[in-house]
């Protein structure tokens, strides 16, 4: 499994969380990550942060995902985490941070992006 920061559009991560991608996942990212324009500097930070902060992570004999230091430091992961299913990658936040998130999700009236979800229905 491949473990790095989450990202946004500011490409600062998101607070209190890290994506964890499954190999076969992350060679998809990787390629699609690789085929952005080299001069686009938007594309090289992107590239820096997801790409230069990614490491690959084991399990221990107890089945515990061993992160590195750099990636629990950045996400304030430490006793208690959250983990959420995101289709193809999972995040694995804080649990404060989710839960401040989540509150900020719930009571927000950020609309951005509603309009192409317009043929969504469940």
């Amino acid at each position: 499994m491949v473990v790095t920061v989450a990202v946004n559009e500011r490409c600062v991560g998101e607070n209190g969380c890290l994506w964890l991608y499954p190999m076969p996942e992350w060679e998809k990212l990787e390629q699609t990550i690789s085929k952005l324009p080299t001069l686009n500097k938007m594309a090289g930070k992107l590239r820096r942060f997801v790409i230069g902060n990614a490491s690959e992570c084991e399990m221990d004999g107890q089945g515990r995902l061993l992160l590195p230091e750099k990636l629990r430091t950045f996400a304030n992961v430490d006793k208690k985490i959250v983990l959420i299913g995101q289709l193809n990658k999972f995040e694995l936040w804080n649990e404060e941070a989710w839960g401040l998130k989540e509150t900020e999700w719930l009571d927000g009236d950020d609309n951005e992006g509603l309009e192409d979800l317009g043929s969504l229905s469940f």
